[in-house]
């Protein structure tokens, strides 16, 4: 998607270790007019799929796939990280490796809300090595759901995940892969 894409190369901050910063418009402020159009865009690739929820990650996946939610008009399902007493004792749960924090997190999904009736759009932030989608399919097999799609803002197509997860048969929709990216003089090279 090349308005993704432009914003990415004027506001996006590589950091040393493949870290891609696009916490002004993405995951900490975010440009709500971008992320509309980026919703726009999932809902013609997925145009004809039978979603009835999407499913997303705390916490950068929220926000976006909350405006995916709105285009499809379906409920949004977000797996939490951890337990809290506001659960109920009925969830699916996995654990996840974090690229970003560097450690494994238990990620809960309640059962009332993710059931085989279920037809899954699973939107998030990012996709480096996969570790948060495999967690997320993992959740939607233990209900039984059926995942439709993936829907990616931005993925690091230099490292696996992408191509392990398409792999595995899913259609993802990625709206800007990333080939290269160079912290000494600020290069981003996109897969078109």
């Amino acid at each position: 998607m090349e308005l993704l894409e432009e914003r990415i190369q004027k506001d996006g901050i590589i950091r040393k270790g493949n870290v891609l910063k696009v916490d002004s418009f993405i995951n900490h402020q975010m440009d709500i007019p971008l992320i509309d159009e980026m919703a726009k865009e999932w809902k013609r690739l997925f145009a004809g799929k039978p979603i009835n929820k999407v499913l997303t990650i705390e916490a950068s996946g929220i926000g976006i796939a909350a405006l995916v939610a709105r285009e499809f008009g379906v409920p949004l399902v977000f797996a939490k990280k951890s337990m809290s007493i506001n659960l109920d004792s009925n969830n699916y749960c996995t654990k996840v490796q974090s690229f970003t924090h560097n450690r494994i997190y238990d990620v809960i999904v309640s059962q009332k809300f993710l059931s085989k009736d279920d037809h899954v759009l699973i939107i998030d932030a990012f996709l480096a090595n996969g570790c948060a989608l495999l967690g997320l399919l993992d959740l939607v097999s233990l209900a039984g759901a059926t995942v439709e799609g993936i829907g990616i803002a931005v993925e690091k197509g230099f490292q696996n995940g992408g191509e392990l997860i398409r792999a595995k048969g899913y259609q993802l929709e990625s709206l800007a892969i990333v080939d290269s990216m160079d912290a000494e003089t600020g290069e981003i090279i996109f897969r078109h």
